[in-house]
């Protein structure tokens, strides 16, 4: 079966481009049930994080085209707008690509443990929807297997550094002593737990957390000392605190610079640290233009990330050679199932012709034909109809110049090759 994965990621899109690209989660039920419709594939499922959207279909080989006009259609795009930044792998190139995001090896913090859920999440939201099948369901579990073993068979994990941890590490460039600042952490999903962690670690002790559930955030505040509030709550806090990190799936922003602007004159120029690591974004980009604020976005965190790459290198090594073990496992498995169901077609076949050779027989039994006649006659017609396609294809075959086939059968039946002709023999010597 065909496998093809389409996407944009943080190499090759801005963040301006990946915000308009993607997928919420509301939106997700209806975006899979299109992108199967559109593309005309068997199985698809959708994953979609800050860093990258991707498509991944099986059973249409020629859909790269349909996905790309659903896909910018979707979200009320033109196609020339994706192209140059869209990518496309197929088979197995779709197979190593899907690995190596699981391992976090293609991640902009590379070997951020993050990526792995958020992709078995795609996966769990494909089984809800009915959208995946065998082959997929087949994918996504050795792909889930290979990232594990990465995990515990190579340092990649050692020491993670997420999106979140480098956010944490940047705030240490505007603020020496993070002890004697106080915390918004808007949402309350796997991002901001690890924000909370890492800022706790870093000896933040006053924490707020803002989510759109009042439980969540409160229950991710208790875990740190701290208070939850409801986002509508936001404006009231937004003076009292120094560090702002930000991450939702909202579709529209959540902080704007008025209210900034107004918190900003209680404050009396004291700085503002903010990252904003949704996408689409949660703080306005204006925001960034005021005064006394250092706004950063997920595409501003190069320099942790580098120093991340350098200390990981010898690590992701070893992670890429068992990507490529892992791939060349699930070709053989494929191979083998292909096999298996080709077996099944030959031995169908074969009890076909069986049991049309047998009524025949047994016809002519009722009819008061000779036994051993009809014996005879039995095998012979048996014989004859098996061997006869399988004749005519080798004779075809060998015509076309395509020896190998014959020495597929001689392989199959465990036949000695032919004696050399004594008249070609004589003739060649």
């Amino acid at each position: 079966m065909a496998l093809v994965t389409l996407g944009i990621n943080h190499r090759t899109a801005p963040l301006e481009l990946r915000e308009r690209v993607a997928f919420t989660p509301e939106r997700l039920p209806e975006a899979l049930a299109g992108l199967r419709a559109a593309s005309g594939a068997d199985e698809v499922a959708i994953l979609s994080t800050c860093n990258r959207t991707e498509l991944y279909l099986a059973g249409n080989d020629d859909c790269a085209p349909h996905v790309l006009r659903w896909l910018a259609g979707f979200h009320g795009m033109a196609p020339t707008e994706l192209e140059e930044a869209l990518y496309v792998h197929r088979d197995a190139d779709a197979v190593r690509h899907m690995m190596r995001v699981a391992a976090g090896l293609d991640s902009m913090v590379l070997g951020e443990p993050q990526i792995f859920g958020q992709l078995k999440d795609a996966y769990a939201m494909a089984r809800e929807h009915g959208t995946t099948g065998s082959f997929l369901t087949r994918l996504f579990e050795h792909t889930f297997s290979v990232a594990k073993r990465i995990r515990t068979q190579t340092a990649i994990g050692e020491n993670p550094v997420s999106v979140a941890y480098a956010a944490v590490s940047m705030a240490h460039h505007i603020f020496s002593d993070l002890s004697r600042n106080r915390a918004l952490l808007i949402g309350a999903g796997k991002t901001i737990e690890l924000v909370a962690q890492h800022l706790s670690e870093a000896g933040v002790k006053k924490f707020v957390v803002a989510n759109r559930t009042l439980d969540r955030a409160q229950g991710l505040a208790a875990a740190h000392g701290g208070k939850g509030i409801v986002l509508s709550d936001i404006p009231a806090y937004l003076a009292d605190v120094d560090i702002i990190i930000s991450s939702t799936a909202s579709p529209l922003p959540i902080l704007g610079k008025g209210a900034v602007e107004r918190a900003l004159k209680q404050r009396k120029r004291r700085p503002y640290f903010m990252v904003d690591i949704a996408v689409p974004r949660d703080i306005e980009p204006e925001v960034a233009a005021l005064d006394d604020v250092y706004l950063y976005t997920v595409d501003d965190m190069h320099h942790v990330i580098e120093e991340n790459i350098r200390s990981r290198e010898g690590a992701a090594r070893e992670a890429e050679n068992l990507v490529t073990d892992g791939v060349q496992d699930f070709l053989r498995q494929l191979r083998a199932l292909d096999a298996v169901s080709t077996l099944k077609q030959f031995r169908q076949r074969a009890e076909d012709l069986r049991d049309q050779e047998t009524a025949k027989a047994l016809r002519a039994l009722r009819n008061g034909g000779d036994p051993e006649t009809v014996l005879r006659g039995l095998a012979r017609g048996l014989t004859n109809k098996l061997l006869h396609e399988p004749s005519v294809q080798v004779r075809k075959a060998t015509v076309e110049g395509r020896a190998e086939v014959t020495d597929w059968l001689r392989e199959l039946h465990q036949l000695d090759a032919p004696e050399a002709d004594s008249a070609t023999t004589s003739e060649t010597l």
